[in-house]
This record gives C-alpha cells, structure tokens and sequence, in this order.
C-alpha cells in the first residue's frame, strides 16, 4: 500500500514537472517583452528595466526557468542579502525560513504563480481562488447530470437491446457526442434564453453569482447554472450512456449471471445487486476523465453563457496575453487531473476486488 502510494507520489511529481517544463517553454517562446506587457501602453525605460530586474526577466532562459521551479515549489531557496530578501519577503510571497547554509537560506512557503499582468498587483493564485469554485460548481453540476441520466438511460439500452427504445438513445447519444460544446451552448442560449425566455424565464448570459439592480449586493442565482450545466454535460453523458449500455451487456453475458438466473433471482434483483456493479469500471475511468477535462474544457460554455470560471478567465487572460494567468491556470487543471487519475485508482480497488494496490 505504502509503496503503490510513494510510487504514484513520484509519477505524479516527474508528470507535473513535465507541465510545467513545456508551459514555461511555450509561453517564453512568444514574441513580446513580458514587462511591457505588465505595465501596459504608458511606461518609461527606467520601469520596464525596474520590472525586468524584479522578476527575472533580464537572466537567461534557464535561470529563468530555475527561478520559475523556485517560485513553485513549497520549498524554495533564497539569497541571505538583506536587500533580497525584504524584496522577497515584502513583494512577492512570506515565507518561513527552516535553516541558512552560507548565502542561501532554505524557507518553506505556499507555491507562488506570480502576479497578473493586467490586473495590477493582483497574484495569480488569487484570480483562480475567485474563478475556480464557479467551474467546480458547474462542473460538479453536468457530471452528476450525465451520471445519473447516462446510467439510467444505458441500463435502459441494455435492458432492451435492440428495440426501438434501444434505437432512440443510442441516436440520441451519437447526436450528443458529435455536437460540438459551444455549438451547443448557442443553441441552447438561443433557444431557452431567448425564444423561450417567457416559458422559461432563463436568461442567455449569467453567472453564479450577480449584483442586485443597484449594485449593493451579491445573490445567487441558480438557475443560470441550468443551461451551462446541461450543455457541458451532453458529451459526457452520450459518453456514459454508451459505455454503460456495452459494458452491461458484456457482464449480462458472463457465467455468474446465468448461474443467478438457474438459483431463480429475478432480472431486476441481477441487474441491481450483480451486473451493474462489475459493469461500472469503463464508467468510472469515463467519469473521471471527462470531470477533469470539464475544467478546461469549459472555456467555450462558460464564455458564450458568460459564467465567471476559470475558462472565461482563461479566454480573457488569452486575448489580454496575461501569460502569470495562463500558465497559473493551466498548471492548477494539470494538478486537479493528477489527483482525480489517483483517485480513480483507488475507487478501481473497490468496484473490482481483483485489482490490486501494487
């Protein structure tokens, strides 16, 4: 158990490592000055070169780069220069030292993103803090969607395979897969946001949470989560509904169910207390990769139905080159997606007894 947990502790680290790796070197390769970027159109020689120096962007790429892992890292290493270290202590993050050996001191920290470039002396970390639990709600709200609607509806399949009801979802579920996301999200906000509006009193465009008609107040309204959940939940319940309905009727074929039919269990007592469960592997694994590219691949939903998550701020971030936000961003979906694929390992031990944690 100890060794199966260390083991995946170390391809987690080597894979994050590798992200940040190809992030830092997909966006140094972009053409532009980084600290004109941050300071925007209006700045003097003396600032861009004052911001160059405070973050680096006057070294090499390597040392850059090295700066970068520092930053990130929960143990970093600091020069003992009294002038370097108040910069660092007052500027950047508060650090706690461990020990000193020579110049260098060893400090442990929380992981620095650094800081916006167009939000001005706002962290990173904190752009996500305020974005990410908006896509996590939603999220959260279209996988439960599509598991409970893609579960029931595939036993359904498999029940009556080859009927006309079997026919329908499946259409329905291959139509679901092929629709593009922001296809759908147009539509979708067209169609109940606006054509409907008065039937179902939705809105095209909101977020989580909005200001009051004299902008005193937040509330929250939950109905804006409706058609954003729906929509990002369409692919992945198509997704469920196939697999559920295969993997089904694969462990519907298997010895042990013909033997509980020969003992006199009804269908339903089968299906409930025998086959759903075996069947639920292909599931979990589709569940657990499509919650985890949910929150990136709700860039386009969040957009279009103007939702406040991290995929809006990602498009923003892009369009304004906020290059701290992007790669902070993507860095924290790397992270969630490494703690889901071990999550996912360890639920793999419960639906099926003959895997084993090695």
């Amino acid at each position: 158990m100890i060794s199966y947990f260390l083991n995946k502790l170390l391809y987690a680290l080597l894979t994050l490592l590798g992200v940040i790796t190809v992030i830092f070197l997909l966006f140094n390769v972009l053409p532009g000055d980084p600290a004109k970027m941050m300071l925007g159109q209006n700045q003097s020689a003396e600032q861009v070169e004052a911001v160059r120096k405070k973050y680096g962007f006057d070294k090499p790429k390597l040392t850059q780069y090295f700066y970068y892992l520092n930053d990130l890292s929960p143990v970093s290493f600091h020069n003992t220069n009294p002038e370097s270290y108040t910069h660092l202590k007052d500027d950047k993050y508060t650090f706690s030292k461990l020990f000193t050996v020579g110049k260098t001191t060893t400090a442990i920290k929380y992981p620095y993103l650094r800081e916006s470039f167009t939000k001005q002396g706002k962290k990173v970390s904190e752009v996500i803090g305020e974005t990410l639990p908006n896509t996590f709600v939603l999220a959260v709200s279209a996988i439960v969607i599509a598991i409970i609607l893609g579960l029931v509806f595939g036993v359904i399949s498999a029940i009556y395979k080859d009927t006309w009801l079997d026919k329908f979802i499946q259409i329905i579920s291959t139509v679901g897969m092929s629709v593009p996301s922001f296809f759908s999200a147009i539509l979708f906000a067209w169609l109940f946001g606006f054509v409907l509006h008065k039937y179902t009193n939705l809105e095209m465009t909101g977020s989580l949470y909005e200001l009051d008609d004299f902008g005193e107040s937040v509330h929250i309204k939950w109905k804006n989560l409706i058609l954003p959940a729906i929509v990002l939940g369409i692919r992945p319940l198509a997704v469920v509904i196939q697999l559920m309905r295969n993997s089904l009727l694969e462990v519907m074929s298997q010895d042990y169910i013909r033997t509980a039919r020969a003992k006199g269990l009804n269908e339903y007592q089968i299906i409930k207390s025998h086959a759903v469960k075996n069947a639920m592997n292909p599931v979990v694994t589709a569940i657990s990769g499509w919650f985890a590219s949910m929150l990136a691949g709700a860039v386009f939903v969040e957009y279009i139905f103007g939702w406040n998550g991290l995929g809006k701020e990602i498009v923003n971030a892009l369009n304004m080159l906020d290059l701290p936000v992007i790669m902070g961003s993507v860095l924290v979906i790397a992270i969630i997606f490494i703690i889901i694929n071990i999550f996912v390992d360890v639920i793999y031990t419960w639906l099926d007894p003959k895997v084993k944690l090695d």
